[in-house]
């Protein structure tokens, strides 16, 4: 599983803008610290959605792996649905 959400860092705090669902009080993080200035939302948003999309790739080989795979027409529906395309 790989989730992104955004935060602060401050007087030795990270607050996060919003708290993770489906996440367990011991689960490890990797925490990234960006140049202030240097990213804006728009890009902050793009780099999101990559890691998101890494996430995705990562699951998909580990269903793969597992033999768990679904017909192609829910991968595609799915994939209209997420980025609002027709086909």
């Amino acid at each position: 599983m790989l989730k992104t959400i955004e935060g602060i860092y401050q007087n030795g705090q990270i607050e996060l803008t919003e708290l993770p669902q489906d996440v367990s009080n011991d689960t490890q993080v990797l925490v990234t610290f960006l140049e202030p200035g240097k990213l804006d939302s728009i890009k902050l948003r793009q780099l999101i959605e990559q890691l998101e999309t890494i996430s995705g790739i990562q699951q998909g080989f580990e269903e793969v792996n597992a033999v768990k795979t679904r017909p192609i027409g829910d991968f595609d529906q799915h994939m209209q649905q997420k980025y609002d395309i027709s086909g």
